[in-house]
């Protein structure tokens, strides 16, 4: 099983390093290996006037800090190819976000890394036709693809998880992850930025464990509701083991 969790964006070295000590916790208590994922820039915010990041250098200086410090391994989102091999360089995992996950030149950059590319799915796709981005990336030459599940468009400022878009994905790559916080959002129906409902995201981690996701995505933040980015579809850090452990179970 696949677990990745972190805090949407990078706010600061102290919540990035509350969050790594959860996490190491829990690794060692449970015998797995969490994924940290924080994004160095969010550019795809509601409003010009929302946070974004600390921006590519200083972000991923931060994520290579959390790595040699606590050992874990890192994930962050990539918006544009020339981000691509610095960002390579530094993680283990990189991401591309759902809107995104057509765009040719962002796909083939990624594979050149040579690491790990997780596309996730976008809001207006369907999991059979993910299998065009796995192709691009295979056939840049990087066979390690995996692919995430979080939702599609219903109507305006709604999201409906179509849980047949984890077998119809596993088609295509052996690692299907679930974003169990994402695909509980609100797209843009919080006056200028994104709401969610938090209180859904364990069900939808077994839910889609029963359709047969083999990785578990999960943002996560010591006071989601004061966080700069997703508050309220991230789950609260003091969460997150008991949703593992029904996930373990």
């Amino acid at each position: 099983m696949v677990f990745i969790a972190g805090p949407c964006v990078i706010e600061s070295a102290e919540v990035l390093e509350t969050v790594a000590e959860e996490l190491v916790r829990l690794n060692q208590k449970y015998h797995i290996d969490i994924i940290f994922k924080s994004s160095f820039d969010k550019a795809n915010r509601t409003s010009i006037r929302s946070y974004r990041g600390p921006g590519l250098e200083k972000g991923l200086q931060m994520l290579a800090d959390i790595h040699s410090k606590y050992q874990l391994r890192t994930l962050t989102d990539i918006h544009e190819s020339y981000q691509a091999k610095p960002a390579g360089e530094v993680v283990d995992v990189l991401q591309i976000p759902a809107f995104l996950c057509r765009q040719t030149d962002l796909l083939v950059a990624a594979a050149k890394t040579g690491k790990i590319v997780n596309i996730k799915k976008a809001q207006f796709l369907s999991g059979l036709d993910m299998e065009y981005p796995v192709q691009k990336v295979r056939e840049s030459g990087n066979e390690q693809v995996w692919l995430t599940e979080r939702g599609n468009i219903y109507g305006y400022n709604n999201l409906v998880v179509d849980f047949r878009n984890i077998p119809d994905m596993k088609r295509f790559t052996d690692t299907v992850i679930m974003d169990c916080t994402h695909s509980v959002q609100r797209p843009g129906a919080a006056g200028g930025k994104t709401g969610g409902n938090r209180e859904y995201v364990p069900a939808m981690a077994l839910a889609a464990k029963a359709f047969g996701a083999n990785g578990f995505f999960f943002e996560v933040h010591p006071d989601p509701d004061h966080a700069l980015s997703d508050g309220p579809n991230m789950l609260h850090l003091s969460d997150l083991e008991k949703v593992i452990q029904s996930l373990l179970s």
